[in-house]
């Protein structure tokens, strides 16, 4: 017996609301089938699809089959879409190595181009992989209405509000976000860790640095000489002689 998918609602009342939004340099690059003017535009809209859904898609990640059937026209943005999340790249890479929790996460962030509003919503798509699958909740994701109001049939999916006005920051990208291999995997695969600098580095042009030669590399090594200096002795006031001392009254009665 098939559950029926779960109800679920966002986490505040502005994610209900249509945003209104300016367009700037800071607005993600919109890829649709519509404007295809040139050939190049259609090499473009594939790697778009490939960033959105792999963030990187090596040469044997790509799928030629299905690059060829969109360039003819025998399928739309969003089967390939569909095609490239029921590849063997994201099934390998996302679908292996997690559980369908993060699953559910990933794959809402880099379809419906947002986060999951909340646990909920995740235990709703969750009971949905289970149920009728992965093939069955990619399709589902791919036929609601969110999506096809957002996207529709050609335009690729991409980071809706990613810039937010009135915020210094605005949301992180996905791939940083949700990497495809969580912590425990990434120490398995021996994964580098990330390592974050508290000081910037400052950059030097070539043509101002110094040379071999220049005085100025020996600035340190000459402020890291400390030269032993004897200390002057110290001598008590009553440990001195007054036979020692020169008397003025003596040379005067000398001098006369």
């Amino acid at each position: 017996m098939t559950i029926p998918l779960l109800n679920y609602a966002p986490k505040t009342q502005n994610e209900r609301v249509s945003g209104y939004e300016v367009g700037s340099d800071a607005q993600p690059v919109i890829y649709s089938a519509e404007n295809l003017y040139f050939p190049s535009d259609m090499d473009n809209l594939i790697e778009a699809a490939y960033r959105q859904i792999f963030f990187h898609a090596f040469k044997s990640d790509r799928e030629p089959f299905l690059e060829s059937q969109l360039r003819n026209g025998q399928i739309t943005v969003r089967d390939f879409i569909r095609g490239l999340l029921l590849s063997n790249t994201y099934t390998r890479s996302f679908y292996n190595l997690n559980n369908n929790y993060r699953f559910v996460e990933q794959t809402v962030q880099r379809v419906l181009g947002r986060d999951v509003y909340s646990e909920k919503e995740k235990i709703a798509w969750s009971i949905m992989v289970a149920t009728k699958g992965r093939e069955g909740f990619i399709d589902q994701l791919l036929g609601s209405d969110e999506y096809l109001d957002s996207f529709g049939d050609d335009t690729v999916p991409y980071q809706r509000r990613r810039s937010l006005p009135g915020r210094d920051q605005g949301e992180m990208p996905f791939n940083i976000k949700s990497p495809r291999y969580d912590e425990y995997y990434r120490k398995i695969l021996g994964f580098p860790q990330f390592v974050w600098q508290t000081s910037v580095r400052r950059y030097i042009p070539q043509e101002k640095q110094s040379k071999a030669g220049d005085p100025s590399q020996f600035l340190n090594m000459a402020r890291s000489i400390r030269p032993a200096v004897n200390p002057l002795p110290r001598v008590s006031a009553m440990n001195i002689s007054l036979d020692s001392v020169p008397y003025r009254g003596d040379r005067q009665t000398a001098n006369v």
